[in-house]
């Protein structure tokens, strides 16, 4: 589906024969293959999107006219068991944004998309604005998520500190942990596609309207950030239920120490 931004949002299934204004579009694999020789896209790109991206950093693209990337969307929350993660291509062009459907089984990214397309004013929408708030759609949920995964460790920390920690507490904090270091890394990919489109370097940005890129940027950092800070409290929360152990060991060793004490003399006798 595409969408031409004017005093209204148009949509249709074709790209638009008049490109004046802003254009959007949510492509499938096969729509791609049509609209690669319209826009010139480059072969390798085209290609690209036939598989899903096995690492969160897989490299940028730079064309004279436009920007290609591969992206693995996290949504952090989601229920237990459940794939989390969709694949999209992205192309950014002078006024125009194409992302295309590598594999998003339910839909969930482009209906972020969707709203994203919607967020400001169809006249006065810019690219620099429909990115900002594509990502803002993708992010919007992580905030809360990590500061429930912050909660979770503090309270660990507190059952620790009681003498009462859960049973399965390392298993819980690796969970923790390589739920943290997905996050990382999807952020970091994040901020390299958002170092690349800042540098501008084919010229498809309006330089005053780059502040867009270096909002959803400082965004990310933060997310990071908080990710990261959290990471260390596992850190330092697994050396605390390490010296717990190791403390209930030497407990228990003392205890075993004084009735061997009193009863060894029996033995002898």
């Amino acid at each position: 589906m595409f969408y031409r931004f004017s005093d209204k949002i148009t949509y249709g299934k074709e790209y638009p024969a008049n490109k004046k204004g802003l254009i959007a579009g949510y492509v499938t694999n096969e729509e791609l293959q049509e609209l690669a020789l319209k826009l010139n896209f480059d072969a390798s790109t085209v290609e690209s999107c036939q598989s899903k991206a096995k690492i969160f950093r897989s490299g940028i693209e730079i064309y004279d006219e436009y920007t290609f990337t591969e992206l693995k969307v996290i949504d952090p929350v989601h229920q237990e068991g459940d794939d989390n993660t969709d694949y999209v291509a992205l192309y950014f062009k002078k006024d125009t944004l194409i992302v295309v459907d590598v594999e998003d089984t339910d839909l969930s990214t482009k209906h972020k998309f969707e709203r994203a397309i919607k967020r400001f004013s169809p006249s006065t929408m810019t690219l620099e604005k429909l990115i900002y708030a594509f990502f803002d759609e993708l992010l919007g949920k992580d905030v809360g998520y990590i500061e429930e995964l912050g909660l979770q460790v503090s309270d660990m920390e507190e059952g620790i500190l009681e003498g009462e920690p859960d049973d399965d507490i390392n298993a819980k904090l690796l969970k923790i942990k390589r739920k943290l270091l997905e996050m990382h890394n999807y952020y970091e990919q994040c901020l390299d596609i958002f170092e690349t489109l800042d540098a501008n370097e084919n010229d498809i940005f309006d330089t005053d309207s780059l502040m867009y890129i270096a909002n959803i940027t400082q965004r990310v950092i933060r997310l990071r950030e908080d990710v990261d800070s959290i990471n260390n409290a596992v850190v330092h929360l697994q050396d605390a239920y390490s010296a717990y152990l190791d403390k209930k060991m030497n407990n228990t060793m003392k205890y075993l120490t004084v009735l061997s004490t009193i009863f060894f003399p029996l033995t002898i006798i």
